[in-house]
């Protein structure tokens, strides 16, 4: 997923609180399921449309953010950037030349009404996720975004503000220290000579990335998927065992701390990487996280000023919770363990952010075929989740969703085994009929095995039975 670099120069301003937000905000969800990818913040947004908030769903499908929403905008897979530029063109004379997808989108009079609300709103909010999208269809829209965001003037300001709806909690993170996301990862894996992996399993997540480098190391908690095919394992410590920070989507950089004594074998990940770097004479910090965390502070702006006594630090929060309370209204404990600190935006410390014309990605499909599109689940197959046997109960077997205009006319029936043939891979699946899937569509969720990173054509075929 793309995007974290447009976060950090336009994301949500220092004090953002959806626990604030009102009448006086507009909130934009695009290209996302909340309830199914982030329910904290499905949760946040949908008592902020209760207090009154506009709330503008853009998305091919329903989601349970639809019933609180003032305005609900759907476009077919592949315009998710469209719709968004459409709506920047719908408050400004239009610019000339528009791409078709865009002119298409503009003549809609929700898509109107949605951008009329999102510009008059004293304050606004745009959440932008993954669904149905590649890396780069994500960058698109994040541009998008961002565009609506600086032309309607809800930029550097509390409760105004980009958020990326990530599948990790600490991607925002990445970007912040300058990592970015491979525009084609399965390209990028295939054709390195050696690889380092750490914390992540391409092969189990999506088989078809997998790559054969000539060399590869894993640094990991498990003996993944991915672990199975290294030259090399390194057994790294489990963040029960140790501490350290996240920066989460909102840019709030927390604190955590080891829960469990730490056990022999395994290391902490900093310090497996400053014992290679030493062997290449790179000076890297190798035994206490807090003195890591000062170099960062030390060497990447976005950081600066930044400690793990100021981590540290909690003020008395209201209302009151826990405790000895019969009812509360968050968590159930006392926060001794810090706040955080909320990252400042470029556009915070006066940056001018500038607007930009995404590239609008195009995927042209023989007359008749199916388009497969990535989906997320809060519970799927991956690392994360999987080795929790009392998750398994909520991690689903590997399936794909289809309506049943498109499953009628395939001759595939609900609950069926089907054959998905998929970017040259043969997956046996479940078939599951749901009517808010797009007729010529296929909902494909990620990290299930199933082999696909980008909107794809597909195949989808029913298993012929054998008869006892």
């Amino acid at each position: 997923m793309a995007g974290g670099d447009l976060v950090a120069q336009v994301g949500v301003g220092v004090g953002t609180n959806f626990t604030d937000m009102g009448a006086e905000t507009a909130i934009l969800v695009v290209a996302c399921d909340l309830h199914e990818e982030a329910p904290i913040w499905w949760l946040r947004v949908k008592q902020a449309a209760e207090r009154g908030a506009r709330l503008i769903v853009i998305n091919p499908r329903p989601t349970r953010l639809d019933k609180v929403a003032a305005h609900v905008v759907r476009y077919p897979y592949g315009s998710e950037a469209a719709a968004v530029l459409a709506m920047v063109n719908a408050l400004s004379p239009k610019r000339p030349n528009l791409p078709e997808a865009v002119q298409s989108l503009l003549r809609s009079t929700d898509l109107q009404g949605a951008a009329q609300a999102f510009a008059t709103a004293e304050n606004g909010i745009v959440l932008f996720g993954s669904e149905g999208l590649g890396t780069p269809g994500v960058h698109a829209l994040a541009q998008a975004c961002a565009n609506l965001l600086i032309a309607t003037g809800h930029v550097g300001r509390v409760n105004n503000g980009l958020i990326g709806v990530w599948q990790k909690a600490n991607e925002q993170g990445a970007w912040e220290m300058g990592l970015e996301a491979a525009s084609d990862l399965k390209e990028a894996l295939r054709s390195a000579k050696a690889l380092y992996v750490v914390a992540a399993d391409p092969a189990g997540d999506n088989p078809d990335i997998a790559g054969a480098a000539e060399f590869m190391v894993v640094q990991d908690l498990y003996l993944t998927s991915t672990a199975k095919l290294a030259d090399v394992v390194l057994p790294a410590s489990p963040y029960t065992e140790r501490e350290g920070t996240f920066t989460s989507g909102e840019r709030r950089v927390q604190r955590f701390y080891p829960v469990v004594p730490e056990h022999d074998g395994s290391r902490l990940d900093f310090a497996i990487t400053a014992q290679i770097g030493r062997l290449f004479g790179l000076d890297l910090e190798s035994k206490a996280a807090a003195k890591v965390m000062s170099r960062i502070a030390t060497d990447i702006p976005a950081f600066s000023g930044i400690t793990y006594t100021h981590l540290a630090e909690v003020q008395e929060q209201w209302p009151i919770v826990g405790r000895s309370d019969l009812y509360y209204g968050g968590t159930g404990y006392e926060n001794n363990q810090g706040l955080g600190i909320q990252l400042v935006s470029a556009a915070e410390r006066g940056e001018s952010p500038v607007l930009g014309w995404p590239q609008l990605p195009v995927l042209e499909l023989p007359e008749g075929a199916l388009l497969a599109v990535p989906v997320s689940l809060l519970y799927d197959r991956g690392q994360t989740v999987l080795p929790s046997e009392m998750l398994h109960q909520r991690i689903p077997p590997p399936y794909v969703s289809l309506s049943p205009a498109t499953a009628a006319g395939l001759g595939v029936l609900n609950g069926a085994s089907v054959q998905v043939r998929l970017n040259g891979s043969s997956t046996l699946v479940t078939a599951r009929l749901d009517d808010t899937v797009p007729e010529g569509v296929v909902l494909v969720p990620r990290s299930l095995g199933i082999p696909i990173t980008v909107p794809s054509q597909v195949e989808v075929r029913m298993v012929e039975r054998v008869a006892a």
